[in-house]
């Protein structure tokens, strides 16, 4: 233990370190669960900060924030609060990939959700930098603050976000520095490194913010929002707002050649950047250079807030210098003369290797040290709170000796989220897209409530509103299909002539409400001409019962190999196992799965470097030691 304690400041169940996506969702969800719980941040004005874009959801990531407030979650709910305006993606697509997208406001998301933390019993706020985790035993006692104050508790959540040993890169400029020009985290990376955790180097950017009232709407496309509204969370049924615009203009020849111009200047292909970044994400540099082909690259232009004139230039991300910056903004229509407020810049920051992780989220080597959010080397709000959650549910259930969350692949994209990272690791900053998930058309954003709230309510987040109110439309959709099954549309003259206005076969015999739906040009809308006796049902519920009929045979067919996954899932590996001592294991399967350490062969199978061929020979000395086992009884 460090010797420069200045004064014992407090005991506490959970200390949970940072106050961005991740901390929200880790501290409102232990102090929910009757934990005592310190949330600790460098900023009390840096809570649930959108450091970055500002909005909420998006392809895939909309799923996390439905799957987030399905167990109990506090993301949703501010995302409604705060939304400037709502869009529905990939509607041209199936709805596997259907994913909910908001402009939020920046400062309502901070305040909302900074209001609820503030008023949740169990949940101190403090603001001090934490220097040192104190470990004794391989078992966390405590946190060391920068002013000397020793925090005793049973569980730490670390959710630092990017910034440690941030760093600010601009050009030729950089320093140290966290994000929106805020403090790095130094010393906690040191007291990381001391306890032998694994620390890479990565990297993100931001475009730069111009003030509103210099720059010209009129020539760029207008991007206004989808009405209805369509909320994240369950508990809303709709959402009134004035949504407000967002414009889409163009880079052009001219850009192009002012970055191309200035490459030598920016630090990434100056060689001063080691670290990488986010591929899926990439600077406007990065597109300049990778699709030379193309002659213009979409620049998206969105509000930060209503009662702010930032405007948010999204696709122009870049670590060129300042005054570079000013000229190839200002180069794109509608851009001519505008102002930056606040120049684009690059942060670099310390991460863990994931792969240190179990699937729980607590560190394989210390007991209650957790870790969630982009200190995991993922990106994004959504990802973070995600994990935020997670962590934060299993470090009370580590407390109580009760049985961990784990979310698997084929139950939620969080779990596809965590799996990828702890089981995988990455090498850039990981990106949750619907193309992860390789059982998406189960896991669809509609029905994240129905997958996931049992379980939320098993561990004690989901309260009786919500859980009645999930009962209840769970009860509806069942009422519906099967009165749906025994309405039967027989051939008369105004079904057919319904079917004929929809170019629809006629029937030949009488059929099922049920199975005419199956029909792709019969709609549970435009049926209602012929279903005379329909209930008056909520939108939520009479949609998911057409996607459960018409997808039936599809969502069938996954859900067989979703147990043929189960299988695998369910067969432990005993965490006593010696990888080295199974002959006919390639030396670089061994190597890894003694790293990973998997806890059954569904995860072993998803380890990189394990092959096929090993997976057999893992699996005959797993029987063996079964048998050998039983002989011995």
């Amino acid at each position: 233990m460090k010797k420069d304690i200045r004064f014992h400041a407090g005991k506490y169940d959970v200390v949970v370190v940072g106050a961005g996506h991740a901390g929200c969702e880790a501290a409102l969800a232990t102090a929910r669960l009757g934990k005592k719980t310190l949330m600790l941040t460098m900023s009390l004005d840096a809570i649930a900060m959108m450091a970055c874009n500002p909005n909420i959801g998006g392809t895939g990531k909309g799923h996390l924030v439905r799957e987030i407030d399905a167990l109990g979650g506090q993301m949703a709910l501010i995302a409604d609060q705060a939304m400037i305006q709502f869009r529905m993606l990939n509607m041209s697509k199936g709805p596997a990939v259907h994913s909910l997208r908001a402009q939020a406001d920046k400062r309502i998301y901070h305040v909302n959700m900074k209001q609820v933390i503030e008023e949740e019993p169990n949940l101190d706020l403090k603001q001090g930098e934490a220097v040192e985790v104190i470990v004794e035993n391989s078992q966390v006692t405590g946190i060391l603050t920068k002013t000397g104050g020793l925090y005793l508790a049973d569980a730490i959540i670390i959710c630092t976000g990017t910034y440690l040993k941030g760093r600010i890169y601009m050009g030729e400029v950089n320093f140290e520095g966290g994000p929106s020009g805020l403090f790095p985290a130094n010393d906690l990376s040191n007291s990381l490194k001391q306890l032998n955790i694994d620390l890479k180097r990565f990297k993100t950017s931001t475009p730069a913010r111009v003030h509103r009232d210099s720059i010209d709407t009129t020539v760029m496309e207008i991007q206004e929002g989808d009405n209805p509204i369509e909320p994240f969370s369950f508990m809303n049924s709709k959402i009134d707002v004035s949504q407000v615009p967002c414009y889409l203009t163009y880079t052009n020849e001219k850009t192009h050649d002012i970055i191309k111009g200035n490459l030598s200047r920016s630090p990434m292909y100056a060689g001063e950047m080691e670290s990488i970044g986010p591929r899926y994400c990439p600077s406007i540099e990065d597109k300049v250079v990778r699709f030379s082909d193309k002659d213009k690259h979409q620049i998206f232009v969105e509000p930060e807030g209503l009662d702010t004139k930032e405007m948010y230039i999204q696709g122009f991300s870049t670590t060129l210098p300042e005054e570079v910056q000013i000229q190839m903004y200002r180069s794109v229509s509608g851009l001519e003369k505008c102002e930056i407020m606040r120049p684009a810049y690059a942060i670099e920051y310390d991460c863990i290797d994931p792969t240190q992780l179990k699937r729980t989220l607590e560190l394989k080597f210390i007991d209650n040290l957790f870790f969630a959010g982009q200190v995991n080397g993922s990106s994004g709000y959504e990802e973070a709170a995600g994990q935020g959650l997670v962590a934060g549910i299993n470090a009370v259930m580590n407390l109580d000796n009760n049985e961990p969350l784990v979310l698997d692949r084929s139950e939620a994209y969080i779990g596809v989220l965590i799996d990828d990272l702890v089981t995988k690791g990455t090498n850039e900053p990981y990106r949750m897209m619907t193309s992860r998930a390789e059982y998406r058309l189960v896991l669809r954003q509609d029905n994240a409530d129905l997958r996931l709230t049992e379980k939320g309510r098993r561990v004690g987040l989901v309260n009786d509103d919500r859980y009645l109110k999930f009962k209840e439309k769970e009860q509806l959709i069942e009422n519906e299909k099967v009165r749906l099954k025994k309405v039967i549309a027989n051939p008369t003259d105004e079904v057919q002539a319904y079917l004929k206005e929809i170019g629809a076969v006629p029937l030949k015999t009488g059929v099922s409400l049920l199975d005419l739906l199956r029909r792709p040009e019969v709609t549970y809308l435009n049926c209602a001409v012929i279903d005379k006796e329909r209930p008056i049902l909520p939108e939520p519920v009479w949609k998911q019962v057409e996607t459960q009929i018409k997808y039936q045979g599809y969502i069938e067919k996954q859900f067989k190999q979703i147990e043929q996954f189960k299988k695998l899932e369910g067969k432990k590996i005993p965490e006593s196992i010696d990888y080295n001592l199974i002959t006919g294991l390639r030396l670089e399967a061994r190597q890894k799965l003694s790293l990973i350490k998997p806890d059954s062969l569904g995860q072993a199978s998803r380890v990189s470097g394990v092959s096929p061929a090993d997976m057999n020979v893992l699996m005959i000395y797993l029987e063996q030691m079964r048998r050998t086992k039983n002989d011995e009884r």
